[in-house]
């Protein structure tokens, strides 16, 4: 079955009790059971299970080609929860341009665990094969990376990490299982936040794991869900699940609006660097073309005139929104280091630019008349 068909299908079987086509959402906390707590209907509380998510979670794993895969309520309860699983004087890699979140949390609260942490260029695999030679038990690669767009060779990140008796996690947040299938690379784990491209509509938060293995690690990850209590309400779930059906028909505007703007913004004399996987100038567009269907609808700009220069962009732009997030239907744009905290690593003059659903001619439009103003 094509991904497309997939993606439309999973998770999104017809109710047997009523023929609607659309799945219902079982909002109920709490399932009757039997005396001595049987589970009549396979439930019991929605904490530990709920018969929406486990839809969204079957369409989460069959479009990432997984064994299985394990939903909460945001990206970062899904990142928070699988690292928590690593022991004290674990070693984790991860990339040196990623999400903040991710960054602020094995700066500030892995240490506390005696988790260390080494911030690594991922496409160096020089380097990084060196750090696996002194011990590591976990390479978390981003590719696309937040916000620099920088592309890692999975399948070799792979190799690495189990030459070395460690795991791969990919986040796959940037590129959707539409464009990249990192388990059929190597990875053993899939990272998502489904608030993005797997939603859609900037209307729903979550988080997901998908898994190569129905292994120890994932019973514990599940376990460690149920106790700790980071899930997905089954209102989101139902939303998301509702976003995979149109998530491959969304992602070909997204990849065709974002390489349109890409070439437009490269040619331009206020622009001093595009970070796109699409275009030919990026230093990783044959792995980008290898790895990935297509180049995504995640690009940044870098302005010249450094960071007062690319906020008068931002400012005068008028249909994209200055607003955080991605993968929804409205572009957005985003001075990346004024949202990072008080130590920002991205450049003062980059703009991130998550391409939307509007009118190609339109969205170069509005970027003509912002740089001619700034």
């Amino acid at each position: 079955m094509r991904l497309e068909t997939l993606a439309v299908h999973a998770g999104g079987e017809y109710d047997p009790e009523t023929g609607a086509v659309t799945p219902p959402i079982h909002l109920a906390t709490t399932f009757r059971h039997g005396p001595a707590a049987e589970r009549i209907a396979g439930y019991e509380y929605q904490r530990e299970g709920n018969p929406t998510n486990d839809r969204l979670r079957a369409a989460v794993a069959a479009l990432e080609g997984a064994a299985q895969a394990i939903t909460f309520a945001s990206g970062m309860a899904a990142i928070s929860t699988l690292l928590d699983t690593l022991r004290p004087g674990a070693r984790l890699i991860i990339p040196d341009d990623c999400y903040a979140g991710l960054r602020l949390l094995a700066a500030e609260f892995l240490p506390e665990r005696g988790v260390q942490v080494l911030r690594l260029d991922l496409t160096d695999l020089t380097t990084v094969g060196a750090a696996c030679a002194n011990g590591v038990d976990v390479i978390w690669a981003e590719t696309p990376s937040n916000p620099m767009l920088k592309v890692c060779d999975i399948a070799a990140l792979a190799e690495l990490a189990h030459a070395h008796g460690a795991l791969l996690v990919a986040d796959n947040t940037f590129a959707s299982p539409v464009l990249q299938q990192p388990l059929a690379l190597g990875a053993d784990i899939v990272m998502h936040s489904t608030t993005k491209y797997f939603g859609g509509h900037s209307d729903v938060l979550g988080g997901a794991l998908a898994f190569a293995r129905e292994d120890a690690l994932y019973r514990a990850v599940a376990h460690r869900l149920h106790i700790t209590g980071a899930v997905m309400a089954p209102f989101n779930a139902w939303l998301t699940l509702r976003g995979c059906r149109s998530l491959p028909a969304r992602m070909a505007l997204h990849c065709s609006n974002a390489r349109a703007l890409a070439q437009f913004l490269s040619v331009q004399p206020q622009v001093q660097a595009v970070h796109y996987p699409g275009l030919a100038s990026h230093p990783a567009y044959a792995l980008a073309r290898r790895q990935m269907r297509d180049g995504g609808g995640m690009l940044s700009v870098q302005i010249n005139g450094g960071r007062e220069a690319a906020l008068a962009v931002a400012g005068a732009l008028q249909i994209f929104t200055n607003a955080t997030s991605l993968g929804g239907c409205e572009s957005l744009v985003e001075h990346r280091a004024s949202v990072e905290g008080p130590a920002p690593v991205t450049p003062q003059n980059l703009l991130r630019v998550s391409v939307g659903l509007e009118h190609i001619d339109d969205l170069i439009g509005d970027f003509a008349q912002a740089l001619a103003k700034a």
